[in-house]
């Protein structure tokens, strides 16, 4: 016997879950241009007297209704968690804190489009429905799904309405960037950095990255100088040809045009220049590689102080250039630059001088960086700071203008993460926070960073989450590897899109309404006053105020 249920994209599916114990989903709701998601949860019980041998069983699932063309099926698949939880870092509100097995890769059907229901424990098909913005599908409309057996006999049927909403989706205003680690795709698939199978596989990522809403890609002019143990290196993903040729520099940009090309090819609007100076202090200088007089060597790194004549002599030749360069290419402006990655307090004086050796060349562009100590943006210091979730409330109640956010790690209190011991309410929520503060921009670190603490070895992210016990499971990577150089999403990152939707969609309303009239209606949902360190509590209180956002427009289309 087969037992199904629909249940809704922020419900998941453990190995030790009930579906009786899931709450289903009737009904659904979808601007046009948006991707809505649910799920079939199944398990195949056994009947008495039955084979002991039967303990599993393949079905096609199969769709049918006005919208089947616009729907997508993916299994959700799980991966071993070690560190749900860092211990004296989690509030109430994870959803799980013990390892064990965690729902959270999609990965395409096999078997022909089959899936395997299991006696052992239940599993969750992963159901897309993709409605484009030209669809002429107005209105409500069901939506079947069959599971067919081998026999070709259908056993279950489950049924979804949908309800089309004739409006569209805004575009996207928020600026996003989840770092983009090229030397990690090199590691993992083994080949040569900028190689023609490495362009592949880093625009097969890249065009993922896209497609959820990514609009802002690091780019490694030079080796980012992120998570790196002082005095270690990671492996070489430089953009910029440097030659120097009896002490004077030249460059080549043709792996930068290559790369600009791509973006422009899959969509991505924006450049994140790589860090001129190193994480946590900026006090000294990024791997740098260069052909000297005919040989290919490194010429800066963690022996390089970051304000030496000889490196800013090297920024203010490299800069100038740069930008001549993508002037004449017409995507200056598309660039966002960064002096150094978290500084704290102490590293002010360091931070302060790396920054005006070369601020003078940047003047007319962005320059931002991920910190969270007010007093940074008080002096001045830094034009667009980008503090984290969790210490953003003085920003905000100085109204500091342009205002970024980020989380990371340390982000496991009060606050929405996309952490995998976190529930994925508590993931969405950070698009109506982001809605009510008018957010510019969204930073997080790890798009596909397969590495462990200060990048000294490789993991792999199927059975290691953790960069090995180094942070909570979760914040390394958003997307998994797949076999010749494909892409699986996570479950998370397809929720934190759902975020990236709601927050448009709010935005939508509110040109209907007004700011004020809905947040009011967030809020009364929720019971209490949105803010960063308020999340929704439950799957039900999400859905109820996504809902109560598309009825608002529909009232006014």
């Amino acid at each position: 016997m087969l037992k199904t249920k629909l249940i809704s994209s922020l419900s998941r599916v453990f190995v030790d879950s009930s579906i009786d114990d899931f709450a289903p989903i009737e009904k659904l709701s979808v601007l046009k241009g948006e991707r809505v998601s649910f799920q079939l949860a199944h398990q195949r019980v056994m009947e008495e007297g039955e084979n002991m041998y039967n303990y599993r069983e393949l079905f096609t699932p199969k769709v049918s209704g006005d919208l089947a063309k616009y729907v997508t099926i993916r299994e959700v698949k799980n991966v071993g968690v070690e560190l749900p939880i860092v211990p004296g870092n989690s509030d109430e509100y994870f959803e799980r804190t013990t390892p064990g097995l965690y729902p959270d890769v999609l990965r395409p059907l096999h078997y022909g489009g089959k899936t395997i229901a299991k006696t052992t424990f239940p599993t969750a098909l992963w159901i897309d429905v993709t409605v484009p913005e030209g669809a002429t599908e107005v209105g409500v409309s069901e939506l079947k799904i069959e599971m067919v057996n081998e026999s070709g006999e259908v056993k279950n049927t489950e049924t979804v309405t949908v309800d089309v909403i004739n409006a569209v989706l805004p575009e996207q205003t928020l600026l996003l960037t989840q770092w983009f680690h090229c030397d990690s795709l090199a590691n993992y698939y083994d080949v040569p950095v900028w190689s023609e199978k490495h362009w592949e596989i880093v625009e097969n990522f890249a065009r993922v990255a896209h497609k959820n809403g990514i609009n802002l890609l690091l780019t490694p002019t030079f080796t980012p100088p992120l998570d790196t143990q002082v005095g270690g290196e990671r492996l070489t993903n430089q953009l910029v040809g440097v030659t120097v040729e009896g002490g004077k520099y030249s460059f080549n940009f043709d792996l930068v045009d290559r790369w600009v090309d791509m973006c422009d090819r899959i969509g991505i609007k924006y450049l994140e220049i790589a860090h001129l100076f190193t994480q946590w202090g900026a006090k000294h200088a990024p791997k740098i590689m260069a052909t000297v007089d005919g040989e290919y060597k490194k010429i800066f790194g963690w022996e390089t102080d970051a304000t030496s004549d000889e490196y800013v002599g090297f920024l203010r030749t490299f800069i100038p250039a740069f930008l001549e360069h993508m002037k004449k290419r017409g995507d200056d402006k598309r660039c966002f630059f960064h002096i150094s990655d978290e500084p704290q307090l102490e590293h002010l004086e360091f931070y302060k001088a790396a920054k005006n050796s070369i601020s003078d060349l940047l003047e007319g562009y962005v320059i931002m960086d991920a910190l969270s100590d007010y007093d940074f943006w008080k002096m001045g210091i830094v034009d667009t700071p980008i503090p984290c979730n969790d210490h953003i409330k003085p920003f905000i109640e100085n109204t500091v203008p342009g205002l970024w956010t980020y989380y990371c790690c340390g982000q496991c209190i009060g606050v929405s993460n996309r952490l995998l011991a976190m529930p994925s309410w508590r993931n969405r929520s950070i698009g109506m926070q982001m809605f009510k503060y008018d957010i510019v921009g969204f930073l997080q670190w790890g798009y596909n960073f397969y590495n462990n603490q200060f990048s000294v070895d490789e993991c792999e992210p199927y059975t290691d989450t953790s960069g090995e016990h180094w942070v909570p499971a979760g914040d390394t990577f958003s997307v998994y590897p797949a076999p010749h150089g494909k892409v699986y999403e996570s479950l998370r990152i397809v929720v934190f899109h759902d975020a990236l939707e709601d927050m448009r969609a709010m935005q939508l309303c509110e040109s209907l309404y007004s700011k004020e009239e809905v947040v009011a209606e967030i809020e009364k949902i929720m019971g209490e006053t949105l803010a960063f360190d308020v999340c929704a509590k439950s799957e039900q209180t999400m859905l109820a105020i996504r809902e109560r956002i598309n009825e608002m427009i529909k009232a006014k289309i």
